[in-house]
């Protein structure tokens, strides 16, 4: 066991958060922490890493046991450094022998005859060595890849980036400690799709213990093996994945409501017999013992709905044209950044847009641009009867800070009344006194809600909404998907919530090679389209190339980075019909080129084998007493060794280049 909690109660004043709780956690378990919000996920988490004590019982967590704990809180954090420091920062000892190394080393130059200073520093050697130290450089930058950040950014100054750009350099900073257990809140807030499916593919790989608190049910599906719920003051265990445990969920309500229902028949009969014959005086040692049976009984809880299944209306005044806008010749430009060019895109009456692709390809952009609120060379056509309503995060900015919640929904003119507007405020995680609140005195997480409330409760006939799921928890979140589901308007979304995507979207937009690639299909049909076109592909370029010029994928190579990214989406026909893939001229030089990396890819492995093989003899050498008793030689081989490691380390980024050149090459084939 590497963690747990033992009968703990733990609580916050008079409020209980859970009650003689038990949880204990294994090595290599991948766990989904979930709950309503308010409900105690994250202090529960605050228990293991010991910044809160339980009022009874205990935590339990093994000495030698190392956990990492990821928290919002963190973005406190504040340094001068480059992000490619902070990050590094987890090899400590790592930097701390960097420095001895290099203090021995000019101590050395000085006194040639002191063995005591040899010994130190071969053995400062051997233990930067054995940690690997001669690699930190790289691993943190693929960690730092992996999570989204440019080659260009990692000099950059941690302070410079945003809070949601930052979490990741932390993130990446805990995955390098590697520690035996992963504590994760919300570790996918504000991560690009892309990032989300690299720290998927990560964590599932990862040797140590995982526990995540998210609201991304697809994240959790794909992730966890076990889900701990916080549900009425109790830890509930359930062994399988998020679909797993919505399934047997269901069943344990269902079941638990029928034992309650039956215990209350049994109970009201007693009941009954005792209220009739405990006067009687042949009957009352009968209705005595009936009151101690019934004293004795364990009563079984009602099936409490801790959040009430209010559903989200939409009405639509009017109804639009068979188109709703149109882009025509666009082109939109930041100094050096494209976003598009010379780009064209409909949208017609019913359409469910999600417009997805990785941070920086301008989705928000081309979101405000189709709303009219961002310049750009070309045409934008807007429909007969079109009203539209746009939810972004700076639409925070026009509330109104000195209205109550419930004073500024009034001024939506959505003809509700108080009683429908205080429940839609309860589907955003607003109840009771909540409503009375200002505007001013909210949260931003909370000011946006109330926005995204203000957006979907108008009569709008179209909706753009850019990431319309942050700050929701799992039920508003469905609450949200469903009222979409029966909007009779249409939408255009951005969101990185696959879930929520694949439950609303009936259409993909696509930024790729600054043009709008439609896919016409859901989120699941696009990610099984684009699996074949890219199997496809590979297999026309294994098929071109012999057996021996085929490379292989370098060790430790995350897999997405050896993916080819398809370059065009166009239509896809109906979902049980294969998209035909086109022929594509063959690119002479392209394959010309290709051959040539092909033999250099080769060549590096070689030169790669026997760097190894020298690096260890060297290494070798220097343990032996017989080098480090001669100073010569010492240096000598000292020196060597250095050269050895400076080439291996050359020769393995030229080798991850030169399979990213072949992985490039045979998209164009």
């Amino acid at each position: 066991m590497l963690a747990g909690l033992q009968n703990v109660t733990f609580e916050f004043g008079a409020r209980v958060i859970v009650k003689n709780a038990t949880w204990h956690i294994q090595p290599n378990e991948r766990i989904g922490l979930i709950g309503y919000n308010g409900t105690g996920k994250s202090t529960l988490l605050k228990l293991f890493v010991g910044q809160y004590s339980p009022s009874e019982g205990t935590v339990e967590r093994s000495r030698s046991t190392t956990i990492g704990y990821l928290h919002q809180d963190l973005l406190s954090f504040e340094t001068d450094g480059s992000i490619l420091e902070v990050a590094m920062t987890a090899f400590e000892r790592v930097l701390q022998l960097e420095k001895e190394i290099e203090e021995l080393g000019k101590k050395l130059e000085q006194d040639h005859e002191n063995n005591d200073l040899l010994i130190q520093y071969t053995d400062a050697l051997h233990e930067m060595d054995t940690l690997d130290g001669y690699t930190i450089h790289h691993r943190t930058e693929e960690i730092l890849q992996g999570l989204g950040f440019a080659n260009a950014d990692l000099q950059r100054p941690f302070l410079e980036f945003s809070g949601g750009w930052r979490m990741r350099v932390l993130l990446a900073k805990m995955i390098l400690q590697q520690p035996d257990l992963l504590l994760l809140d919300e570790p996918t807030n504000h991560m690009d799709l892309p990032s989300i499916e690299w720290l998927e593919k990560y964590l599932q790989h990862y040797q140590g213990s995982v526990v995540i608190v998210s609201h991304d049910k697809y994240f959790l599906d794909r992730m966890v093996t076990k889900i701990v719920e916080v549900y009425q003051k109790e830890l509930h265990i359930y062994k399988g994945n998020y679909s797993y445990y919505e399934t047997e969920k269901a069943l344990r309500v269902e079941l638990q409501q029928q034992a309650f229902a039956n215990q209350q028949d049994y109970i009201r009969q007693q009941e009954r017999f005792i209220e009739r014959f405990k006067a009687k005086a042949s009957k009352a040692a009968a209705a005595q013992s009936a009151m101690k049976r019934l004293d004795k009984i364990e009563r079984i809880e009602e099936t409490e709905i801790e959040r009430p299944n209010i559903r989200i209306n939409f009405r639509v005044d009017k109804t639009p044209g068979r188109v709703l806008a149109t882009l025509k010749h666009a082109t939109k430009k930041f100094s050096k950044l494209t976003i598009v060019e010379d780009a064209s895109a409909e949208i017609d009456r019913g359409d469910k847009i999600a417009l997805i692709g990785a941070n920086g390809k301008g989705k928000s952009t081309l979101l405000r641009m189709v709303a009219g609120v961002e310049p750009f060379e070309g045409e934008r056509i807007w429909g007969h009867n079109v009203e539209e309503s746009f939810y972004a995060q700076h639409q925070m900015e026009a509330l109104d800070g000195t209205n109550t919640l419930l004073e500024e929904m009034q001024t939506c003119g959505s003809q509700k009344t108080d009683m429908e507007l205080r429940a839609l405020l309860g589907c955003f995680l607003f109840s009771g006194d909540d409503i009375d609140k200002k505007i001013k005195v909210l949260s931003g997480g909370e000011k946006a809600r109330i926005a995204l409330a203000k957006t979907i409760v108008s009569k709008a006939n179209f909706l753009l909404l850019d990431e319309p799921t942050n700050h929701l928890d799992m039920h508003s979140c469905d609450l949200l998907i469903d009222a979409l589901n029966k909007y009779e308007g249409s939408i255009l979304l951005v969101s990185h919530d696959r879930y929520f995507i694949s439950k609303t979207a009936n259409k993909i937009w696509e930024i790729d090679d600054h043009k709008i690639r439609e896919f016409k299909g859901t989120y699941t049909e696009w990610v099984e389209w684009k699996e074949r076109n890219v199997a496809a592909k590979q297999a026309a370029a294994t098929a071109s190339a012999t057996p021996a010029q085929a490379p292989a994928q370098p060790a430790g190579k995350p897999a997405q980075q050896a993916t080819p990214v398809v370059k065009s989406a166009p239509a896809a026909p109906g979902p049980t019909s294969k998209p035909p893939v086109p022929a594509a001229p063959i690119n002479k030089e392209a394959k010309k080129e290709l051959q040539k990396q092909q033999r250099l890819f080769q060549e590096l492995e070689q030169k790669i084998a026997e760097l190894t093989g020298q690096k260890d003899k060297l290494e070798a050498s220097l343990a032996d007493p017989a080098t480090y008793s001669d100073k010569n030689k010492f240096v000598a081989a000292e020196a060597d060794y250095k050269k050895a490691s400076d080439e291996l380390g050359k020769a393995n980024r030229q080798y991850e280049q030169v399979f990213e050149k072949i992985m490039e090459l045979e998209k164009t084939l």
